[in-house]
């Protein structure tokens, strides 16, 4: 990749957006409230902000009645994400929680095979050898001794990732959806009109999830409001905004590297604001998983990277 200004730009974007994602499980603890509280608040404002910014733009489309439907899968399917990790950062603390849900990377790959016909690579099945035994290092080697509360959470954090894969695949299908019938890229729903439309859609069904729990959804004080509006604004709509432009300009295998800044971050935010204890061998077994991560994540072949305008 050549280092011109442009592509120095572009990494800034990536950079700042995967940093911003990292710190939403620390806000998920700060914010004190209930789980699905948190993760309906969290897409209802981020919906709410979403639909403003594409209106603000001019840039809201028609869309057919379908699409209403078809993104039905990706709104169940984050709805369950966030269920899932939400309680697992509570039970393990976010930077574990946010690494076991980057499990999404195995399972996307796992998904090209079953559905799409696709092959598997030795790059990617060394990537797999890795992060397991990263992860064995962090949690194997002491299993039989933990609570079985955190073994719960750890279970609920790789679940996390089944789910974001099942997110990311049925967004996809949306919205290519979104382009049928067009004749131009500038006839087609913005993706910020889809992640809003998503948002909101998601929030209904934590919402439905909320009632059948009984959970109230009073907010506890004016500080719980401020860190769910910090998760909904800066850890939902700026960061992927952010890594959603940068994508445009990056290669493959650079956008894989600088996305694992997310766990790290998050990991990090958890020693360092939360006290996380942390043993010489789980740093170690947390350079492996990242290490596997990142390989599983390479494609075969990356494509040539844009200039950002």
């Amino acid at each position: 990749m050549h280092d011109t200004p442009g592509t120095r730009v572009a990494i800034a974007w990536m950079l700042a957006g995967a940093a911003l994602i990292g710190t939403n499980g620390l806000m998920v603890r700060l914010a004190g409230t209930a789980p699905t509280v948190s993760a309906f608040y969290r897409m209802l404002f981020a919906g709410v902000l979403l639909t403003l910014f594409v209106h603000l733009r001019r840039d809201w489309r028609p869309m057919p009645r379908r699409m209403w439907w078809l993104a039905l899968l990706p709104a169940t399917a984050f709805a369950a994400d966030l269920w899932l990790w939400h309680r697992s950062i509570l039970l393990i603390g976010p930077g574990l929680a946010t690494l076991l849900a980057n499990a999404q990377v195995f399972f996307m790959a796992l998904a090209g095979v079953v559905l799409f016909g696709e092959r598997v690579s030795l790059r990617f099945v060394a990537g797999i050898a890795l992060a397991f035994f990263g992860l064995w290092l962090m949690l194997g080697a002491d299993w039989a001794t933990l609570p079985a509360d955190y073994r719960w959470g750890v279970w609920l954090g790789l679940a996390t990732g089944l789910c974001y894969a099942v997110y990311n695949i049925g967004l996809r299908h949306v919205q290519r959806a979104g382009n049928v019938g067009t004749t131009n890229a500038a006839a087609s729903a913005p993706v910020a009109q889809v992640l809003a439309m998503v948002s909101l859609l998601c929030a209904a069904l934590l919402g439905l999830a909320g009632v059948a729990e009984g959970v109230s959804f009073a907010i506890p004080s004016w500080q719980a409001l401020g860190w769910l509006l910090l998760l909904a604004s800066l850890g939902h709509c700026l960061s992927w905004i952010l890594i959603s432009r940068a994508m445009q300009y990056l290669s493959v295998a650079l956008v894989g590297l600088l996305l694992l800044v997310q766990p790290v971050c998050a990991f990090l935010l958890d020693i360092l604001v939360l006290q996380r204890e942390t043993l010489p061998r789980e740093w170690l077994g947390l350079a492996f998983t990242l290490a596997g991560i990142f390989l599983a994540s390479l494609k075969g072949r990356a494509r040539t990277p844009a200039e950002p305008a």
